[in-house]
C-alpha cells in the first residue's frame, strides 16, 4: 500500500477518462523530449551548413575585398593601406571610364533579347510542324560552351572569309571586319549575347504564356479585342514576373561579360572599344598585378549593379499587376 502511494505521488493522479498508467505516461514524455532534442540537433546541423558556407564563401570574401580595395597589393605580397587612393585613381582612369561605357552599352542587348524571346515563345506555343525540334534547336546554345561559341563566332565575323560577310555579299553588301572596327565590334558582341541567351528566355516565357488562363483571352474575344490588344493587355502583364526576373539576371550577367571579349578581342578591341569592366579588372589584377586597384573597380561595379537591382525592384513593386 505504501508503494502504491509513492507511485501516485511521483506521477500524479491520472486525468479523468484516461486509462494510461502514470509510469507509461512518464516514459512517453521522456521519449518525446529525447526525440525533440535529437531533431533539434539535426536541424541545427542542417542550418549550420549553409550558414558556414555563406560566412566562408560570401561574407568573408566581400569583407576581404572591401579591405583590399583600400590597399596597394600585388596579390601575393603584404598589403599596404593607402586609404581612398584607388578610388581617386578610378576617377582619373580613362580606360576604366571606357570599359564602364562599353559594359553599359552591352546592356542594349537586354531589351532586344527579351522582345525576341517573347515573340519566339508565342510562335512556338502554336501548333506548328516540328515545334519540339525548333524548341530544342533554340535551346542548344544555352547549354553549349561559351568559349566554343565565341571561337565559332570569331570565325564567322572574320572580315576575309567569315560567314557573316559571305551572306552579306549575296546581297551586294561589302561587310566590314567586324571585330577590328570600333563601330562594329560592340554590335557584333551584342548579337552574340542575344543569340546565346535567346533559348533560355524563350523557355521561361513559353512556360509563362502557357500558364495564362484561357478564360481571359475568351473574355477579351467577346469584348471584340484583336490579337494585338490581347497581347498588350493580357499576355504582357501576365508574363511580367518572368520579365522582371530576366531583366535582373541579364543585368547581373551583362555586367560580368568577359569570356567572349577575352577570346574574340583579347586586346580589348581596337582602341579599347570592346573591353568590359570585368575584362579590365582581370587585366589589372593578373597582368599588371594591381590587385588592390582591381578590387576597387570590382567594388564599384558591384555597387552599381546593386543600385540598378534595387531600382528595378522598386519599379516592379510600383507597377505590379494582378487580376482579381
Amino acid at each position: 500500500m505504501s508503494q502504491t502511494t509513492d507511485t501516485v505521488t511521483d506521477d500524479g493522479p491520472a486525468p479523468a477518462g484516461s486509462s494510461t498508467p502514470p509510469a507509461r505516461r512518464t516514459r512517453s514524455a521522456k521519449d518525446s523530449n529525447r526525440l525533440h532534442r535529437t531533431e533539434h540537433r539535426w536541424a541545427l546541423l542542417f542550418v549550420a551548413a549553409p550558414v558556414v558556407g555563406f560566412l566562408t564563401f560570401t561574407l568573408y570574401p566581400i569583407l576581404f575585398a572591401l579591405y583590399a580595395s583600400f590597399t596597394s597589393w600585388n596579390g601575393l605580397g603584404p598589403m599596404r593601406f593607402i586609404g581612398l587612393d584607388n578610388y581617386a585613381a578610378l576617377l582619373q582612369d580613362e580606360y576604366f571610364h571606357q570599359s564602364l561605357f562599353n559594359t553599359l552599352f552591352y546592356m542594349i542587348g537586354i531589351p532586344i533579347g527579351l522582345v525576341l524571346s517573347l515573340l519566339l515563345a508565342l510562335a512556338l506555343n502554336r501548333r506548328i510542324v516540328g515545334r519540339t525540334a525548333f524548341r530544342t534547336i533554340y535551346y542548344v546554345p544555352v547549354i553549349s560552351s561559351l568559349a566554343a561559341i565565341a571561337i565559332v563566332w570569331q570565325f564567322a565575323y572574320n572580315g576575309d572569309f567569315g560567314l557573316v560577310n559571305q551572306v552579306l555579299a549575296w546581297f551586294g553588301i561589302d561587310g566590314p571586319d567586324w571585330l577590328q572596327n570600333t563601330a562594329t565590334v560592340k554590335p557584333a558582341l551584342i548579337i552574340l549575347a542575344v543569340w546565346k541567351g535567346l533559348g533560355f528566355s524563350m523557355l521561361l516565357y513559353l512556360a509563362a504564356v502557357q500558364s495564362v488562363p484561357q478564360s481571359l483571352y475568351e473574355a477579351a474575344s467577346l469584348d471584340g479585342a484583336n490579337a494585338f490588344q490581347k497581347f498588350r493587355t493580357i499576355t504582357v502583364p501576365m508574363v511580367r514576373p518572368v520579365t522582371f526576373f530576366l531583366v535582373i539576371t541579364n543585368i547581373i550577367a551583362g555586367a560580368q561579360i568577359f569570356t567572349e571579349i577575352n577570346i574574340m578581342t583579347p586586346t580589348g578591341g581596337p582602341e579599347f572599344s570592346s573591353a568590359s569592366v570585368v575584362w579590365y579588372i582581370v587585366r589589372k589584377a593578373f597582368q599588371y598585378q594591381q590587385m588592390g586597384y582591381a578590387t576597387a573597380m570590382a567594388i564599384v561595379l558591384g555597387l552599381l549593379v546593386m543600385i540598378v537591382t534595387v531600382i528595378q525592384f522598386r519599379l516592379n513593386r510600383r507597377n505590379s499587376f494582378s487580376i482579381d
